[in-house]
C-alpha cells in the first residue's frame, strides 16, 4: 500500500509521539490478509448492527458514552500500518468517538429513514490506517427512542464483540450520571495480550499434531461452483434474505438432539447438508462455520476479532436414517472443533492459495449464532441489538440461524451473480422442510424426507 504525504507526516507524528504501540497482526487478522478473496478495505468486510435504544440520550452524553468505551476497548483504537513484510496493529494510547448525531426530520416514515442512513453508515469505507475501524451515528426518532447505527470493521470485531459494545455503551451512559469522573473498569485481558498469547500457543509443533487430522479429513473435496468463480463474484456486500422458522419447529429440533444425544447445531447442520446436497446435485458437501473462540473466561468482555472458522466435511446417503446420520455429524462436527486451528495456518497447510473471487477452502459459511445478543435495561435506559450480519460478504453462500422467542431466525447470505433470489428462496423452503420432515419422523431414510426430488 502507497501511502500519501500526509499520511506519512500524521504516521511520523503518532510514532515520534509515543501516542501509538505497534503489535502484530493476530491469527484471526492474518486470517483476512492472507485468505480472503476481496481486498481488507472491501465494505465486504463490514459488520453493522441497529442498537434500538429508549431512555433521554444528548449528544454530549452520547459522544462522552462511546469515549469511555474506546479507553477501555484498544480494538476501537486500532488502526493498520503497512509494510514490506505485512502489516502491523497500531494502537493509540488516547480515545476519541467516532460518532454523528441526527434528528430525523418530522413526518419521515421513520423505517425508511433509518435504513437509508444504515445503508450510507454501513457502506463507506475505513481507512485503515487513520482509523478508527468503527462509526456510529445516533437517529432521534423522538425524545425517547433512538437507533444507533453502528459499522465496524472484522479486522476489530466479530459478532460476540457487538453484545459487548451495546453492555460497555449503557453501562458508561450511567456512569456519566452517577460518576462522571470515573472511567469504565479495565478488561481483565487486552486483545493485544490475547493475541500474543494465541501466538505464543500455536507453535509449529501444535500445528504439525493437528495437520494429519485436516489432510485426512478434507482429502478429495472439490469445489461446488469453481466455474463461477472470479474477482467479480466477491466484489461488494452480499445480498440478504431474513426468514423465520416457527416456534415448534424450533422446540422439535432441539428436543431430536436431546433424544438422539446430539447438539441444536449438528440437528440443523444435518438437515442443511440435505438440503444442500439436493440443491447442488452433490453428495459429499463441505461447509465452514464460525467458532466464537472465546472460551477463557477473561477475554469475554473484549472486543476484538477473536472468532475462528472450522470446515465441517459430510457425506449424504439417501438410504441413510435421518437419526443414523445426524449421529454421525455430530461426531463429525465434534472431531473438527476438537481439532480446530487458525484458518490463517489451515489454508496454506493444505496448499491453498488467495485466488480473487475464491475462498480458500470451503464457499459455504453455515452458522449457529451463539454469542450473547444482550438487551439491556438499566433505570431510565433501555438498549436492544438487531444484527444485520455477523459475518462477511467472503463467501458465496451463508446460512446464519439464531434463536429468538418467535422460533429461529434464518439469514441466508447470498452472491446475486451467482444465484437468483428465487433459488435462494427454494433452496430455504427445502431446508425447512427436511428439518420439520426429519423431527417428525427421525427414523425415515433420508430419501424419503420430502420425496426424492424436492
Amino acid at each position: 500500500m502507497e501511502l500519501s504525504e500526509d499520511k506519512r507526516a500524521a504516521l511520523k507524528e503518532w510514532l515520534t509521539s509515543g501516542n501509538v504501540v505497534l503489535q502484530p497482526l493476530t491469527l484471526p487478522q492474518r486470517e483476512l490478509w492472507e485468505t480472503s478473496p476481496v481486498p481488507v478495505a472491501d465494505v465486504a468486510n463490514h459488520i453493522c448492527c441497529l442498537i434500538n435504544i429508549r431512555g433521554v440520550l444528548t449528544p454530549e452524553a452520547c459522544e462522552d458514552a462511546v469515549r469511555r468505551v474506546a479507553e477501555r476497548q484498544e480494538a476501537l483504537r486500532l488502526s493498520f500500518l503497512p509494510g514490506k513484510a505485512g502489516p502491523v496493529q497500531m494502537i493509540r494510547r488516547t480515545a476519541e468517538a467516532n460518532l454523528q448525531y441526527r434528528p430525523l426530520p418530522n413526518g419521515l416514515i421513520h423505517n425508511e429513514a433509518v435504513e437509508e442512513a444504515a445503508n450510507e453508515v454501513f457502506s463507506k469505507p475505513f481507512d485503515l490506517v487513520r482509523g478508527p475501524l468503527y462509526r456510529a451515528e445516533v437517529l432521534r426518532l423522538s425524545a425517547y427512542v433512538h437507533v444507533i447505527v453502528l459499522a465496524i470493521h472484522h479486522a476489530i470485531a466479530d459478532g460476540w464483540t457487538l453484545g459487548v459494545f451495546v453492555e460497555d455503551l449503557c453501562s458508561s451512559y450511567i456512569l456519566r450520571i452517577i460518576q462522571p469522573n470515573e472511567r469504565l473498569p479495565e478488561v481483565p485481558q487486552t486483545y493485544a495480550a490475547w493475541g500474543a498469547a494465541e501466538r505464543e500457543f500455536w507453535t509449529s509443533k501444535e500445528l504439525e499434531r493437528r495437520a494429519p487430522f485436516w489432510r485426512s479429513q478434507l482429502a478429495g473435496t472439490r469445489r461446488l461452483w469453481s466455474s463461477l468463480e472470479g474477482p467479480i463474484t466477491a466484489a461488494g456486500p452480499a445480498e440478504r434474505l431474513v426468514l423465520h422458522f416457527p416456534p415448534d419447529l424450533a422446540e422439535a429440533a432441539s428436543e431430536l438432539a436431546r433424544k438422539t444425544g446430539a447438539t441444536l447445531f449438528s440437528t440443523l447442520l444435518t438437515a442443511f447438508q440435505i438440503a444442500l446436497s439436493r440443491w447442488t446435485n452433490e453428495a459429499d458437501v463441505l461447509v465452514g462455520t464460525p467458532t466464537a473462540n472465546r472460551a477463557k473466561q477473561s477475554v469475554r468482555e473484549t472486543m476484538g476479532y477473536f472468532a475462528g472458522i472450522v470446515p465441517i466435511r459430510g457425506y449424504v446417503e439417501p438410504e441413510r436414517i435421518f437419526a443414523e446420520s445426524l449421529k454421525a455429524v455430530h461426531q463429525t462436527a465434534t472431531d473438527c472443533f476438537a481439532n480446530a486451528m487458525p484458518f490463517a495456518e489451515l489454508a496454506p497447510m493444505l496448499g491453498e492459495k488467495p485466488v480473487p473471487g475464491h475462498n480458500p477452502v470451503f464457499e459455504v459459511r453455515f452458522a449457529l449464532q451463539n454469542h450473547p445478543v444482550p438487551d439491556v435495561a438499566l433505570h431510565g435506559l433501555s438498549a436492544s441489538l438487531s444484527m444485520r450480519s455477523t459475518g462477511t460478504a467472503r463467501f458465496h453462500l451463508g446460512c446464519e440461524i439464531t434463536v429468538i422467542d418467535e422460533g429461529l431466525e434464518v439469514v441466508w447470505l447470498f452472491r446475486p451473480q451467482l444465484f437468483p433470489l428465487a433459488e435462494i428462496k427454494n433452496l430455504a423452503n427445502l431446508f425447512q422442510a427436511i428439518l420439520a420432515a426429519a423431527c417428525s419422523s427421525p427414523d425415515s431414510r433420508i430419501n424419503t424426507l420430502v420425496g426424492k426430488n424436492s
